[in-house]
């Protein structure tokens, strides 16, 4: 085998140690920025406890507001399922998170987050309707149900606030390891102009 021209010498020695040094510089920050499993579970157990308290309350809508609810409802039980296929196959593999489908994930929580907060106003609206025919009984059990969803769409906001934030911090993070290898490929390209390798198209 014939030995390397003089002048690559050099480059490849910068090549392997500026490799080595950004994939030391890489996993280093890559524990830091990317959300770990721990916070991605974490996320998810929320999420989960969350659409625990949140479906029961899709039956007493339909069950209280009856046909003019009824896309609403269907609409409701179609984000909760699609939340808790999501929830499970994260469970298996977290990492997953960290890319297009996490985004997909907080858009199906606010969506969750929206549609809990229109249980609670059509109950309330139902609610001073009834009231106003003196059904006092009905206009009670719509205020619960009003509350109820109230305080799951609360619940459920949190959790989509702390998606949206790992979500974040996936984006910085891989926003951070694209500048950092441009930055290694120029300083690569500058090492090879120096030594007078042409670089590779």
């Amino acid at each position: 085998m014939a030995p390397l021209p003089r002048a690559s010498l050099p480059c490849a020695s910068a090549l392997v140690l500026l490799t080595i040094g950004f994939a030391a510089m890489a996993n280093a920050q890559t524990e830091k920025a990317f959300p770990t499993d721990a916070e991605i579970n974490l996320m998810l157990t929320q999420a989960e406890r969350a659409m625990q308290q949140y479906k029961p309350l899709i039956d007493q809508e339909e069950a209280q507001m009856g046909k003019s609810a009824a896309d609403a409802v269907a609409n409701d039980r179609q984000v909760v399922n699609a939340l808790e296929t999501a929830v499970k196959a994260f469970k298996g593999q977290p990492q997953r998170f960290n890319g297009p489908l996490g985004f997909a994930f907080f858009e199906l929580l606010d969506d969750a987050d929206r549609n809990a907060l229109l249980c609670g106003s059509g109950a309330a609206t139902q609610a001073a309707v009834q009231m106003m025919d003196g059904n006092k009984e009905k206009a009670a059990s719509l205020l619960h149900l009003a509350r109820s969803c109230s305080d799951a769409s609360t619940l459920i906001y949190t959790v989509s606030e702390n998606a949206g934030s790992l979500y974040q911090k996936y984006i910085e993070a891989e926003q951070q390891l694209a500048v950092q290898g441009a930055e290694v490929a120029e300083k690569c390209t500058d090492i090879l102009k120096k030594n007078g390798v042409a670089p590779k198209k």
